[in-house]
């Protein structure tokens, strides 16, 4: 057990990664040593930033949160704390299931965890990071919360209303992590579209993005979790003609049938999506739609999934994910629709879905062999380098292999001859 040393551990999605990296740089402040995600948890303190937003990430939360219980009734930890989404929104059930946790705290009072431990919050550091992702890519949340009452999701009860984080902060802090040596920035938030509704009842995310692209150093700007319904389509034209901003958009869709749509309390329609997508393709050629489906939502008839289907084959995302619905307490859904779609018919339509956009996929990257693309290398893994286009967000999406035949840099952005491709990677060498 090392002394001063603190393990953070972070559940769930980049967002609260920027939480754990926000109160990483504090600690460090206060002379402790952190480590994330370590695979071989050493520190005398742990802290866990859990996520709550569906049935499996909550029992991985819990799960962790039982191991380091047991770590700590070993001797091998001497302070185990708790926060994030999870903590937020059932911290009074958690109290009294695990009292062996030393203090439970939720999504925005986590900084009261250095009163905790004696220490007091460091002004200069406020708003810094200690970043865990490789040095050369960071994500940048713009906002916290939802005004988006979605029946089946569970995040605006437990992250509250939106809160658009001021411009100018923003850009200051991607300027600081540029002279850190930052060069690819993934904009986040839960609705980044609603940017600066909250302030002003306008939408803001189109100066934002224009104004990040103009920042010197910033070579890729990469845009997630939009929301079709009002989608700001002067957004486009930045995509367009900022080279910088990657020709890339995560919007998820949840679904198209009409009656899905209405049921999920999604406030568009099949039609205005469609409309949507067409257009988002026509004014920015080449572009790449990431989206999330929701298959087994209450009610869910074979003829609203076959539509589902027929709509991805139109659509050709070049980037899906999907999962089975859950059922969240508090939730519209929980409320007052009956989960009637049994489990072993959301996992076969989860099945049949996720196989229509493997072969989608393949063919959608089969098609980039031959050009010439330029790669942003991420690290070296046995006899390859792996890096990501500008299609390519971290983690989630396709990577470019290349022979590690010369030394290339980490973090160096180089042209590459695609030479094949399998479903979901590509393989490249140096022009």
């Amino acid at each position: 057990m090392k002394k001063n040393e603190i393990d953070i551990i972070t559940m769930g999605c980049s967002k609260n990664l920027v939480d754990s990296e926000l109160l990483m740089k504090q600690f460090e402040a206060n002379g402790y040593h952190c480590v994330h995600d370590s695979k071989r948890p050493q520190g005398e303190i742990a802290v866990i930033n859990t996520c709550g937003f569906i049935g499996d990430a909550k029992q991985e939360s819990i799960d962790t949160i039982l191991e380091f219980v047991q770590r700590k009734q070993e001797g091998k930890v001497r302070k185990l704390y708790v926060m994030g989404c999870l903590s937020q929104r059932y911290q009074k059930e958690l109290e009294a299931e695990i009292p062996e946790v030393d203090k439970f705290y939720g999504k925005y009072n986590y900084k009261l965890l250095l009163s905790e431990l004696g220490k007091a919050e460091v002004p200069a550091c406020n708003g810094r990071r200690h970043l865990t992702t490789p040095r050369h890519y960071a994500y940048v949340k713009i906002s916290e919360g939802c005004d988006r009452h979605c029946a089946y999701c569970a995040i605006p009860i437990i992250t509250g209303k939106h809160v658009s984080r001021p411009k100018e902060e923003i850009l200051q802090e991607v300027r600081e992590m540029v002279a850190d040596g930052v060069k690819e920035f993934q904009i986040i938030a839960q609705e980044l579209t609603y940017y600066g509704l909250d302030i002003d009842g306008k939408h803001h995310i189109t100066d934002l993005i224009s104004d990040m692209a103009d920042i010197p150093g910033v070579k890729w700007i990469r845009l997630h979790y939009a929301y079709p319904n009002q989608f700001p389509m002067d957004l486009l034209d930045v995509m367009r003609e900022k080279p910088n901003v990657c020709k890339y958009l995560d919007i998820a869709l949840q679904h198209i049938s009409d009656h899905m749509l209405d049921r999920m309390h999604r406030h568009v329609t099949k039609k205005e999506t469609m409309e949507l997508i067409q257009a988002i393709r026509e004014k920015v050629p080449g572009i790449h739609i990431r989206t999330t489906l929701l298959v087994g939502f209450p009610g869910e008839t074979e003829e609203d999934f076959q539509e589902l289907m027929e709509f991805v084959k139109w659509a050709k995302f070049e980037r899906m994910g999907a999962f089975a619905y859950s059922e969240e307490e508090g939730t519209y859904s929980a409320k007052h629709y009956e989960d009637d779609v049994p489990e072993e018919v959301k996992q076969s339509r989860l099945d049949q879905l996720m196989a229509l956009q493997q072969d989608i996929s393949a063919e959608v990257e089969a098609e980039k062999v031959g050009k010439v693309l330029k790669v942003i290398i991420d690290r070296k893994e046995g006899d390859y380098y792996i890096g990501r286009t500008e299609f390519c967000s971290p983690e989630v999406d396709p990577e470019v292999l290349i022979p590690a035949t010369k030394r290339l840099r980490v973090g160096n952005f180089y042209d590459v001859k695609i030479t094949s491709s399998e479903e979901f990677d590509l393989y490249g060498e140096l022009v």
